[in-house]
């Protein structure tokens, strides 16, 4: 798949991730697009670890889907924690 191909198929996987786990999310289009295709990496790398695809072969939609909500989790529990922490910081300021 060319590099067209790998933007607009992690593009899609993106949205889709974002539509499974709904939640505010700052992601643009590039943070969407970098979130499907990460996704997609993930999902394939998964997939040879488990023995569903070969050395070669890429990601299904399936896969590459279960990635990037996997991906999207992990970004939303670092953000979450990141923000925890600067409120805790800006409340020791202010006291």
């Amino acid at each position: 798949m060319g590099i067209l191909g790998w933007i607009l198929f992690g593009f899609v996987i993106g949205l889709i991730a974002r539509a499974i786990m709904p939640g505010k999310d700052a992601l643009g289009l590039v943070g969407t697009t970098m979130l499907g295709i990460l996704g997609a990496l993930l999902g394939g790398w998964l997939g040879r670890v488990l023995g569903l695809y070969g050395p070669n072969e890429g990601a299904g939609f399936i896969a590459a889907t279960f990635g990037a909500v996997l991906v999207l989790l992990v970004y939303n529990v670092i953000r979450r924690r990141r923000s925890r922490h600067d409120r805790d910081i800006t409340n020791r300021r202010a006291a």
